[in-house]
């Protein structure tokens, strides 16, 4: 799969409105709540056009538990995927096959959602920021377009450390 940029879409957050609705329709009194993060959750910023969501899920649901439900809205359950407490799943177009949607399913209170949200939340209020993670982004995807394990790579450490500024801002204000 290439590493695609594009320029920001105002459909983005619509589109996440509507994918969100679609699960909670299916997982019910299970769901708690569906975040939209990733570049596409940040207006004017160039991402891969793909929808980055987090469903956060009830305590006392087993994730796994969840999987039928998911597969019956298109969605491709990978499990874990490197993350033990994360369940992740995506949904392609069934006629051209180009990945939508990224879901990465956890469990409500799981400290992984709000350094997601952190990271999105700061990006979205520091323009500087914003602006210098788009020309990471563009830079790694021209080294890396072919290579989408490289492409993460390349923006690794620089996510770690804006989100690591990110959980400081939230510790120092107190949320």
């Amino acid at each position: 799969m290439r590493v695609e940029i594009a320029s920001y879409d105002p459909a983005w957050p619509d589109q996440a409105d509507h994918e969100a609705g679609r699960w909670k329709t299916a997982l019910g009194a299970a769901l708690v709540e569906v975040h939209h993060i990733g570049s596409t959750s940040v207006p004017n910023l160039a991402a891969k056009p793909v929808l980055d969501l987090i469903p956060v899920i009830a305590e006392g649901v087993e994730l796994d538990s969840l999987q039928p439900a998911v597969h019956a809205m298109g969605y491709e359950w990978l499990g874990p995927h490197g993350l033990p407490r994360r369940r992740y799943c995506r949904r392609s177009s069934a006629t051209t096959g180009k990945r939508l949607v990224q879901a990465h399913i956890w469990s409500e209170g799981d400290s992984e959602i709000r350094r997601h949200l952190a990271f999105r939340d700061l990006l979205r209020a520091d323009p500087l920021m914003m602006g210098a993670y788009e020309t990471l982004k563009r830079h790694c995807a021209s080294h890396f377009g072919d290579d989408p394990a490289g492409y993460c790579d390349c923006k690794a450490a620089w996510i770690a450390n804006a989100e690591a500024k990110a959980l400081r801002y939230l510790e120092e204000d107190g949320t």
